[in-house]
C-alpha cells in the first residue's frame, strides 16, 4: 500500500463560509493514481469542519439555519468570557460538524454519490486561511 498526504490551503469569510472543495480534492486523488484506496482530509482548526452535501444554495442555507438554530451565535458562551475573541460558538459548531471526512477510491475516482460534494465550512468570526490535510492510501 502507498500513501500521499498532501496540504492545500483555501481562504474563507468566516461566519458559516461554505466551500466546495470536491474539484481540488479529486485532482489529488487523480495525481496518486490510486486506483483502490480511501481518501482522509482532515481540518487542524477548531473552528471549522468538514463534510458532505449536496452543493445547492437551498441545502446551503438550510445548512447555515440550522447551526444557527442549534448553536446560536448570539448566546453566551464561556469561552467569549475566558478568550474576548466572541467566537465560542464556532468551536461548539465545528465540534458538532467534525474536523475530518474519508471517502472511498475506486477506479481512480472518489466513490461519492450522484449529489454529493465535499464541503470546507468555516464557523470563525473571520476570514481565515484554512489548511487541509488530504492522504490518500490505496494500491
Amino acid at each position: 500500500m502507498k500513501i500521499y498526504a498532501k496540504e492545500i490551503e483555501i481562504d474563507t469569510r468566516g461566519n458559516t463560509d461554505i466551500i466546495d472543495i470536491t474539484g481540488k480534492v479529486e485532482e489529488i486523488v487523480r495525481e496518486t493514481q490510486v486506483l483502490s484506496g480511501i481518501c482522509v482530509l482532515f481540518t487542524p482548526s477548531s473552528t471549522s469542519g468538514l463534510t458532505t452535501i449536496e452543493y445547492e444554495p437551498g441545502c446551503l442555507q438550510d445548512l447555515k439555519r440550522v447551526f444557527e438554530r442549534i448553536v446560536p451565535s448570539e448566546e453566551s458562551y464561556a469561552h467569549n468570557y475566558r478568550w474576548g475573541d466572541g467566537n465560542g460558538h464556532s468551536h461548539i459548531r465545528a465540534a458538532l460538524l467534525g474536523a475530518s471526512v474519508t471517502i472511498p477510491i475506486r477506479n481512480h475516482q472518489l466513490m461519492l454519490g450522484t449529489w454529493q460534494q465535499i464541503i470546507l465550512v468555516d464557523f470563525d468570526i473571520r476570514p481565515r486561511r484554512r489548511r487541509l490535510m488530504i492522504q490518500v492510501l490505496g494500491e
